[in-house]
């Protein structure tokens, strides 16, 4: 059956129901998405997992400034009169305290905790040298040196002595090699707790020194500085 303007029951029924929502459940629909957008095709052009990484840890660094603004007296300025109030102080603390330092516990002064005899200090000294490990080759060095001179009875055996007593104790009894003995001492505190490294040269001097004791007889008594007796 024909209407006005041409247009039959069936061709309005069709295209009234073109106007009809189409009624899909909520899940499925939800699914439907969730696998459409996980084509690769619209994922071409996002960022990383290192770039996402980043973006997160900015966008934290903004909101902690953000809060931080806003709870500092005076806002941006007050917290940078307070960053350069922190750092002011801790520049003095520094200077007032100085760099730390090496605490040397005396059972570690000269030997550490292993006991050597002289020949094996030298050894090993003799074998760091041959590798060019000087700094080493010159703590063995010394270490000889000492043992030497307590198996010799020159120096009393006590543990904790560091190399600054030994030097002076046993320059007191073999006065021609004084000055030697405390160079040799500075050397060894120098690479050992000031953190310099030993040269070819201050192990040569160390090794000749070592030996030039060996020929040397200690003086019976120590001197006595003027002024000591009376």
């Amino acid at each position: 059956m024909t209407g006005a303007g041409g247009t039959t029951a069936a061709q309005r029924f069709i295209r009234s129901g073109e106007d009809i929502p189409v009624d899909i459940p909520r899940v499925p629909a939800r699914e439907a998405a969730q696998d459409e957008l996980s084509d690769p095709m619209y994922h071409e052009h996002d960022p990383n997992l290192l770039q996402r990484g980043l973006d997160r840890f900015w966008e934290w660094v903004g909101d902690l400034f953000e809060g931080a603004t806003g709870s500092a007296p005076g806002g941006p300025l007050g917290l940078v009169v307070i960053a350069l109030v922190v750092i002011a102080l801790g520049a003095a603390l520094w200077w007032r305290l100085g760099t730390p330092q090496r605490t040397v516990r005396p059972s570690e002064a000269l030997f550490g905790s292993s006991a050597r005899s002289a020949a094996e200090h030298r050894t090993a000294a003799e074998a760091h040298a041959e590798a060019h490990r000087w700094t080493e080759a010159v703590q063995e060095r010394m270490r000889a040196v000492v043992r030497s001179l307590e198996d010799r009875a020159v120096l009393d055996p006590r543990p904790g002595r560091t190399a600054d007593e030994a030097a002076a104790e046993a320059g007191r009894l073999l006065p021609a090699h004084a000055t030697r003995l405390r160079t040799a001492a500075r050397v060894f505190d120098d690479v050992t707790y000031g953190g310099r490294t030993a040269d070819r040269a201050a192990y040569l001097s160390l090794r000749t020194l070592d030996q030039d004791l060996e020929d040397t007889k200690p003086l019976l008594t120590a001197p006595t500085s003027p002024g000591a007796a009376g």
